[in-house]
């Protein structure tokens, strides 16, 4: 049984996200923890601007069976965090594409505006290394990384950015920070 007050929050969410660029059409990941042993997440094939009750799926995290073949690729990834991570209650993948340009140039993002200054100060941009190892690798180095982190956010470098939090709405606000807070860098570059 799918919770319905959850996936009604997480299809506003999604919907929000997708037109601040977080979420590509098919490319991206939401979830919720549910109990100590489930959590909702997208579908693969999930259209971010589209969301549905079809478009979420419940897994088990200590028995895998035929919904995490229909579950999104950081299905598993999710699982970590949430086994590992006892304050992460909603967790966020995407791709947002001021945020993720800016990696390819900088190991760091040093924040200038008000906003991103008082929120993450600055933060890393981790170096996945091989990608054609990354999602073997991923779940147990994320969640590592994540694990050490004071502020919740992990930047990889040309993959995107994993947010997790225990309240929904300070997810989004740190996903809206991040993302305006990178595309200032970017507008204040074409100045120089």
């Amino acid at each position: 049984m799918i919770d319905k007050a959850t996936v009604d929050l997480l299809t506003k969410l999604s919907l929000t996200m997708f037109r601040k660029n977080f979420f590509g059409i098919y490319h991206g990941a939401i979830s919720s923890k549910l109990d100590q042993n489930h959590f909702l997440i997208n579908t693969s094939d999930a259209i971010f601007d589209e969301m549905t009750e079809k478009s979420f799926c419940t897994l088990n995290m200590n028995k895998k069976d035929y919904r995490w073949n229909m579950a999104s690729i950081e299905s598993h990834i999710h699982q970590t965090i949430y086994s590992n991570i006892h304050e992460a209650k909603y967790i966020a993948f995407g791709m947002p594409i001021y945020t993720t340009a800016y990696t390819f140039e900088h190991d760091n993002i040093q924040f200038e505006d008000f906003f991103g200054k008082t929120t993450f100060g600055n933060l890393k941009v981790y170096d996945p290394g091989d990608f054609s190892t990354w999602y073997q690798r991923n779940a147990l180095e994320v969640t590592k990384y994540l694990k050490e982190s004071s502020n919740n956010v992990m930047i990889v470098k040309g993959v995107g950015t994993y947010v997790y939090d225990r309240d929904v709405h300070q997810l989004v606000k740190k996903i809206a920070i991040l993302e305006n807070s990178c595309r200032l860098l970017s507008i204040k570059a074409s100045f120089d």
